[in-house]
């Protein structure tokens, strides 16, 4: 269907200026008017300034009015005519798993393991087009901190709000993880799935090798990242003081390690890849070459109605427009005085 409309009508707004600026012409030429006739009869002064055009400014003016009333509509960006046009994304679905246990406020990678992950997570996210993504945190439990979608500001909001506080018991399910990833997927067919979990590996609950077969029989790739160093460190007290660190029952102090053997396996058994993150930024960088391996399959298809611009057309006019009054002199030509387009004598007898 062809329709006439501007991309951006608020501009029209300007038009708004149109009555003003002749009225102040208008204004300006009758003082000018007023004040020649101070000085004697405008007849006689025509005689005595016979190359001086009195009518020549007013047409100048009108012809920049018109070339501003035409550049006004070309930045309202006038548009006629429709088309529809289709387009497809395609990606994969990607579920982020992150592990929200009071291991991961360990600082042997600073400022801490779950900052750091967080930051991995952030980049892995610019890094993505088209997939759709989602959170899962877990401790002793897993659940969904965000559906899987393509609204990546959402994602990065949602992220930035994780913390060990959202998960209540404590502990580290990696298989719960795992199972989650795979239950909150779409139920798009043919395409391509992959679970990451991030976590120190420390798993105490669960038999994550079982939920990675489980995922890997259903085509889901598990990335394991290990957040951590093999030597460990000691697990701060939640709200205390730096120099408190959590003890065991019998006083000692608690050292949290890096299992990078458990990831690994982990990783192995869902066809994926484990990556250290002692170099964050290389291994994010590893992660998102692993990712880009998988085919990308169409997501979803939308029809956009898109429009044909017209606004060159009038562009080029008020150009035109603008060349003609710099070319028009206030004063009369010498040469084609005689020709008097701008101004009307009567005949004299």
């Amino acid at each position: 269907m062809n329709i006439f409309r501007f991309e951006h009508p608020d501009a029209l707004y300007l038009l708004l200026l149109i009555p003003a600026l002749a009225f102040i012409h208008l204004y300006l030429a009758k003082r000018r008017r007023k004040a020649l006739e101070e000085f004697g009869n405008v007849e006689l002064l025509n005689d005595l300034m016979p190359n001086v055009s009195f009518k020549r400014p007013t047409v100048k003016f009108y012809i920049l009015l018109l070339a501003f009333i035409l550049l006004i509509i070309t930045i309202a960006g006038p548009q006629y005519g429709s088309k529809l046009q289709t387009v497809k994304r395609k990606g994969i679905e990607l579920i982020v798993a992150l592990d929200v246990s009071n291991s991961m406020m360990a600082q042997d990678i600073e400022p801490n393991r779950l900052e750091r992950a967080k930051r991995a997570i952030s980049r892995l996210i610019d890094k993505l087009q088209n997939d759709r993504v989602g959170f899962i945190v877990f401790a002793g439990e897993a659940y969904v901190q965000l559906p899987i979608t393509t609204d990546y500001a959402s994602a990065k909001m949602f992220l930035n709000s994780i913390n060990t506080n959202v998960v209540g018991t404590q502990g580290t399910a990696i298989g719960a993880a795992i199972n989650k990833g795979i239950s909150s997927f779409t139920t798009q067919e043919d395409i391509n799935r992959a679970i990451i979990v991030i976590t120190d590996g420390e798993n105490h609950e669960d038999d994550p090798l079982a939920a990675a077969k489980m995922a890997a029989d259903k085509g889901i790739k598990i990335y394991t990242v290990g957040m951590g160093l093999p030597k460990g460190a000691p697990i701060p007290v939640a709200e205390g003081r730096s120099n408190d660190f959590m003890k065991d029952k019998d006083g000692n102090v608690v050292i949290s390690k890096l299992d990078e053997e458990t990831l690994q396996k982990v990783a192995i058994t869902g066809n994926g890849a484990y990556i250290p993150a002692n170099n964050i930024r290389n291994g994010i960088n590893n992660l998102v070459d692993e990712l880009s391996q998988l085919e990308k399959s169409e997501l979803e298809a939308k029809v956009y109605t898109d429009y044909d611009d017209q606004f060159q057309y009038f562009a080029a006019f008020a150009l035109l427009l603008i060349i003609l009054e710099f070319i028009i002199l206030e004063r009369k030509n010498r040469r084609l005085k005689h020709i008097n387009i701008f101004e009307v004598k009567d005949n004299k007898e």
